[in-house]
Formats: structure tokens, C-alpha cells, sequence
């Protein structure tokens, strides 16, 4: 029998057609009012980088993640609304305040964490250490470049046999006419193999302390491949690298990187950033259960009319609202210049355990849809997983706050 405009609706029984959920909204989710006060050139940032998640990110960002295809032009858009520098000052551009600069970053992870860590690791790490650790003729020649895009950078300390023991890095710097030479390699880069220029952290031959070097990546002997077959953070490209013999001239070491201080301030500097990304991811997983939850129909009835469902969203909102406030509160001491190093540890292992519950649960809400791409939570679920690890483990984080807690060290 073939189907007609008069016959097609008989084929399919009432009840057997799934219907197009839309999942994508931004509901704004602040029960608490953490951010309603924020000034008004704050908001300015924030819906900005709203309106660039709503047009630009989530029409096409499932099939980027599920090809692990890295959009540069999602980049240079970025670039052009400013989305970039995560509060790095740069001639030309308006300031940025540490809180604009985390609403950036939540509403870039309610997006995509891939594109999240695009500005992450341009601003927050390449872009930072230049400023941090740099000469102004530096800051000058790299910085309006990165802000836009048209210059990636990448920020190169991870080795492949010194993750959570980075201090130990192995990377070695040797001094020889007009500069230095590299030898090593780098693990977990982002950006480390697109083409553009590598903040690498090596160790002094000299006096075995840990200096910073900015290392074109068309440089003779460095090596950077695409690390593949990775389960989360599809949409960003992260490399291995490799350095034989690199040189790198004198005008290109960072002037004020000359201990594994100065690598660990710029770290520092991100860390309640990383929480605020935690913030975004949960925040999509919580308001795409929302929307879920209204449009699905089991028993006769959508799912949130049942009472247990209710529950779970009761128990979502409230975790979420507890990290929002956590790192509304944190930033605030950030700006005031009170933040110590316990309390960004605080904020990111708070923020990035909450988060893996929220997705949890709203994927387990979702039943049998909630593992698909397309439908935004296992996205999510997946890409948390990634931000629970970098820029220090949960372990990490909890050996930080532990030593706060007890007066005694047990990192070894």
C-alpha cells in the first residue's frame, strides 16, 4: 500500500511518530539570582556570548563534535565578538572583568565544551602567559593577533610522563648563540598542531629552573600530530609534540617566566574559570531535561507531570544553584584580589563533581534519547569528563584543599 496524503496518517497508529524535540533553549537558569546584579557592562559580555551559542554554536556544533571536525571559522567568529582573550587586557579592546570573563566561559560551555576550551586555551593559557610573562614588545606583536583569531595559540607544559606531576617536567631548554635550543615533548595540547604559535614550559640547562618560550609551530624540529580517538572534546583539536633541536630565538623567551612559579600564576589565574565552565555544562544538562521532560509523553502523560521526575529536577536545580553561587562568590574574591590558591581548588572540584551528578542524572532522565549526540547531554556527560581532568585532577584539587584543611602536605 503506498502512502497518500489520505492514507499516510492510517500507516502510523497514534502514539508511534516521535516527535522533534527542541532541547536548545536558553532558559536563563538562576534560581538563586546569583548573577542578576551583575553590572551592566558585564550583561553586555554575557548576552553576547549568548546570542553567539544560540545562532552561531548550536545549529551545527553536534555534527562537528560527532565528526571531530575543529571549526577555525566558529573561531574567527569568536574572535570577532571578542569571545577569545578570557579577560586578558590588550590595547584596543574594552576590559573585561574577571566576573565578565566567567559568564563568558559559562555560556561557551552551555554551548560546546570543545569551544569552550578553544577560548580556554587561547586566552586563558597562550594569550595569559604572554601577557603574565611577557615583554610589552611581545605582548604587542602576539597579543591583537590571538585576540581575533587570526593567530592561534597553544599552551604546551603536559608531558606524556608528567601529567598531574607537571613540576617534574623534562622538556629542556639549552642556551646557545642568539637563543635557545628545545628538546622534549608535550602531551594533551590544544591548538598545539593547527599552525599557529606554542607557549612551550622547558627546563634550564642553566640553572634547572622552568622558563617560558613562544615557538612558532612552522618551527625546524617541531613535530605536533593530532591526538585521535578521543571521546570527548571531539570538536577542538589537541596534539602530541615533539621537539628535536628547536630554536628559538632570544626575543622569544618570555622575560618574566623563570620558575615553575610564574608557570603555576598563570594556572592559577584559570582555575575559577575551569568552574565556571563546570557551571555551563550543567546548566545545559539541567535545562535540556527541563525542555525534555515537558515534551516527552509516557503513560498518557509528559514525563513532568510524574512525581519522581520532579524530584530530579528539584535535586538537579538545587545542585546547580549551589555552584552557581560557589563561583559567583569566588570570582568576587578574585576581582578583590582575596582568592587564594585553596579556594580556586575549592571552586573547581565543587564545581566539576556537581556537574558530572547534574549530567548523570539528566541523562538517565533522558532514558534511551539522553545518549544521543543530537539531543545535547551525552555531549555534555562526555566533555565534563575532560574538564574534570585538566588544569588538575579531582585528586589534585583534593590534595590542595586537604593541606588547607590539615596543615599537612600528602602529595608524596
Amino acid at each position: 500500500m503506498t502512502a497518500t496524503p489520505e492514507t499516510g496518517a492510517n500507516l502510523f497508529p497514534a502514539g508511534t511518530v516521535e516527535p522533534d524535540y527542541v532541547l536548545d533553549e536558553a532558559l536563563g537558569t538562576d534560581a538563586a539570582g546569583a548573577f542578576e546584579s551583575v553590572s551592566e557592562a558585564d550583561r553586555e559580555h554575557w548576552m553576547r556570548a549568548r546570542a553567539f551559542v544560540q545562532e552561531d554554536l548550536l545549529p551545527v556544533i553536534a555534527g562537528h563534535w560527532d565528526n571531530s571536525e575543529y571549526s577555525l571559522d566558529l573561531v574567527r567568529r569568536l574572535g570577532e565578538l571578542d569571545l577569545l582573550r578570557d579577560g586578558v587586557a590588550v590595547d584596543g579592546y574594552p576590559e573585561m572583568s574577571k566576573t565578565a570573563a566567567g559568564l563568558i566561559s559559562m555560556e561557551l560551555s552551555r554551548g560546546d565544551g570543545s569551544i569552550a576550551t578553544v577560548s580556554g586555551v587561547q586566552g586563558g593559557l597562550a594569550m595569559r602567559s604572554i601577557a603574565m610573562c611577557g615583554s610589552e614588545e611581545q605582548r604587542q606583536r602576539w597579543l591583537p593577533r590571538m585576540a581575533t583569531g587570526e593567530l592561534l595559540g597553544a599552551f604546551a607544559l603536559t608531558e606524556p610522563t608528567h601529567g598531574s606531576d607537571s613540576v617534574s617536567l623534562e622538556t629542556r631548554a639549552t642556551r646557545v648563540d642568539g637563543g635557545w635550543l628545545l628538546n622534549g615533548e608535550k602531551k594533551w595540547i590544544g591548538n598545539g598542531s593547527m599552525g599557529g604559535i606554542t607557549v612551550v614550559w622547558a627546563r634550564s640547562d642553566e640553572d634547572g629552573q622552568v622558563r617560558g618560550f613562544v615557538v612558532p609551530q612552522e618551527s625546524e624540529g617541531y613535530t605536533g600530530t593530532t591526538i585521535r580517538g578521543k571521546l570527548a572534546l571531539r570538536a577542538i583539536h589537541q596534539a602530541h609534540l615533539r621537539f628535536e633541536d628547536v630554536f628559538v630565538p632570544e626575543e622569544n623567551a618570555l622575560p618574566a617566566a623563570r620558575s615553575f612559579k610564574d608557570t603555576a600564576a598563570v594556572l592559577f589565574a584559570t582555575r575559577v574559570s575551569v568552574a565556571w565552565g563546570a557551571v555551563g555544562h550543567a546548566q545545559a544538562c539541567y535545562e535540556t531535561a527541563v525542555q525534555y521532560a515537558a515534551q516527552r509523553v509516557q503513560f498518557g502523560r509528559p514525563l513532568a507531570a510524574s512525581q519522581i521526575v520532579q524530584e530530579r529536577l528539584a535535586r538537579m536545580l538545587s545542585e546547580l544553584t549551589q555552584i552557581q553561587l560557589l563561583v559567583a562568590r569566588m570570582t568576587e574574591r578574585e576581582e578583590s584580589g582575596t582568592l587564594t590558591g585553596e579556594q580556586a581548588s575549592l571552586a573547581k572540584y565543587t564545581s566539576t563533581r556537581t556537574a558530572r551528578s547534574i549530567a548523570a542524572n539528566a541523562r538517565d532522565l533522558m532514558g534511551g534519547n539522553g545518549i544521543l549526540i543530537e539531543h545535547r547531554v551525552a555531549r555534555h556527560f562526555a566533555d565534563i569528563e575532560a574538564l574534570h581532568t585538566y588544569e588538575g585532577t579531582e585528586t589534585m584539587q583534593a590534595l590542595i584543599i586537604g593541606r588547607s584543611i590539615t596543615g599537612l602536605s600528602a602529595f608524596a
